[in-house]
């Protein structure tokens, strides 16, 4: 697919620093309220997508094609971008969420007593959001699984460039609750779908490991998903489905800080699908076992990163990943110029892993964290892995404050790359992707808005007005800039 519709999902950890503020469900409300009906940045949801997880007015679209509310699931706030074609696209509005809850609550004034954090790890307290990530494939059903097990190993491997890096780990434990540390949710709708349970205990055997997540993924393929998370969580919905494709939803990832690693992560994984896509067949990557070879490539402190394949063979993670970069430089190179880019990012980055990871401590995040919390341990001579104040550091690396946040700290000293502008990021906020459908949502908002329209339906491929009117935008690549004009021109 030469251009692939591809969006983000972030779940944000709300931390309290003052009680007087307000509980975490308080503030997300708050943030929520404020930016629907104060700042006027998109329209409320009036009808409820999904009365057990999406109720009425718990968020709604924004006027830049993408959504912000309070996912019933553990009462967080998400942040999903607008669909996307272009990879820095992807980047720009990814990080304008972020954006977008800071200026939320220096406008409340909450910004010393609380923040938002895109960590997809509780350390102390044994919980685990997410960062999902969507594609729209062109895979039939009848060669779904066939098609996820040639991109499996793929995404158990590059969490070596895409993983952003955790102090210390967790361990599930199916039998006893003894050392549990995680709190039994109050929320019925949190156990939605339950198929097992487990206590979640810290792991002291850990020092550090490339991913957050890989410690709670307890599936390949699940379509539950608390206490059944997987690598892959089908959805077959109307957010992506165009003739004979899907909307591949991506439960295991996590939210990088750095734009590099961002960009590298889907680009990246947008080639890996065009490769599925065109029935190119990868021999010898099929592994063994999939959810062994994620947490032993996370936990691996030698940084070999070896897993073992279907037929007993070993490979390194690294030469596994150049598998499918060798077949994407045959197939694709000469494309179009994102694709060149990220194929030649991509072999740059393996070579410099296999050579030393700390040459990319300016592009990946678990790298430029591991960094910074050794020159951290170097300098104070007394603390060491295992200490809370360790964890706190690493949590604030992923701070979404630009004034407190350890990863803006090296953005702003010029000790990581970027990708995009903060112009490019402050327009995002507002302006729709310019080659998606997202751009017709964004406007017809925009004149909703205007208008203080107050009787419509907004989802990702329709707008009703009045129980009367309706525009279908079932195309996905396609603007609807015509036909949102002519919709919204009648209204007052």
């Amino acid at each position: 697919m030469d251009k692939r519709i591809i969006g983000i999902e972030t779940e944000f950890g709300c931390m309290v620093r003052d009680d007087a503020a307000g509980t975490p469900e308080m503030i997300v409300e708050q943030v929520k309220d404020h930016a629907f009906y104060k700042d006027k940045l998109g329209l409320i949801d009036l009808h409820a997508r999904d009365y057990a997880f999406e109720p009425a007015r718990c968020g709604g679209f924004l006027r830049s094609g993408g959504r912000l509310y309070i996912d019933a699931v553990g009462s967080h706030m998400e942040y999903a971008t607008p669909e996307c074609t272009e990879f820095k696209d992807v980047v720009a509005y990814d990080k304008a969420g972020r954006v977008i809850l800071n200026r939320l609550l220096r406008e409340l004034n909450l910004q010393d007593q609380v923040s938002f954090h895109s960590n997809s790890v509780d350390h102390f307290g044994g919980h685990t959001f997410g960062c999902h990530e969507n594609y729209l494939v062109q895979i039939d059903d009848q060669n779904f699984l066939e098609a996820l097990a040639s991109l499996m190993p793929f995404l158990v491997t590059r969490q070596i460039f895409a993983g952003v890096g955790r102090v210390g780990g967790h361990r599930l434990n199916y039998k006893s609750l003894k050392n549990n540390i995680m709190t039994i949710s109050d929320y019925e709708v949190d156990y939605q779908w339950v198929g097992n349970f487990y206590g979640v205990e810290v792991d002291p055997t850990v020092d550090f490991q490339l991913s957050q997540r890989a410690d709670h993924i307890v599936k390949t393929i699940s379509s539950r998903v608390r206490f059944n998370r997987a690598i892959i969580n089908p959805k077959w919905d109307s957010y992506y489905n165009y003739l004979n494709m899907h909307r591949l939803h991506i439960l295991f990832g996590e939210c990088n800080m750095s734009e590099y690693a961002t960009l590298m992560k889907v680009g990246t994984t947008s080639i890996a699908l065009d490769l599925i896509e065109d029935g190119v067949v990868l021999h010898d990557v099929e592994l063994r076992d999939a959810l062994d070879a994620l947490k032993s490539v996370s936990r691996d402190p030698t940084w070999k990163w070896i897993v073992t394949r279907k037929d007993g063979a070993t490979i390194k993670a690294v030469d596994l990943q150049r598998l499918y970069l060798n077949a994407a430089k045959k197939r694709y190179t000469g494309r179009d110029e994102q694709t060149d880019y990220v194929l030649g990012e991509w072999e740059y980055v393996l070579d410099t892993l296999e050579k030393d990871p700390y040459l990319l401590s300016d592009k990946l995040d678990w790298v430029a964290k591991r960094k910074m919390l050794e020159e951290f341990m170097e300098a104070d001579g007394e603390v060491k892995w295992g200490d809370d104040v360790l964890h706190s550091l690493d949590l604030e690396y992923h701070n979404v404050s630009p004034d407190d946040g350890l990863y803006y700290g090296l953005e702003q000293a010029g000790l990581v790359e970027r990708v995009t502008t903060d112009r490019r990021i402050f327009e995002a906020m507002t302006t729709p992707p310019q080659t998606t459908r997202a751009k017709g949502r964004g406007m017809v908002i925009d004149k909703l808005l205007a208008t203080n329209y107050r009787d419509y339906v907004i989802d990702w491929d329709l707008i009703y007005l009045s129980k009367r009117l309706h525009l279908e935008m079932k195309e996905p690549f396609n603007t609807y800039t015509e036909e949102a004009k002519i919709f919204s021109s009648g209204l007052a």
